[in-house]
């Protein structure tokens, strides 16, 4: 794997595709700063939401 990721630390469901691409590329356009707090803001403890997901 080129990032070597294991975890998911943050994820937003949407019914649309079109809403979802069009806000994964907002946050990818944000600075690290900003998705930092933003997953913060939903996971402080940085847990792995693999398995409240599913």
């Amino acid at each position: 794997m080129k990032y070597d990721v294991d975890k998911l630390g943050y994820y937003e469901i949407y019914d649309n595709i079109i809403d979802a691409i069009a806000r994964e590329k907002q946050i990818k356009a944000g600075s690290r700063k900003k998705k930092i707090a933003l997953i913060e803001s939903v996971n402080n403890d940085w847990n792995d939401l693999y398995f409240d997901m599913i």
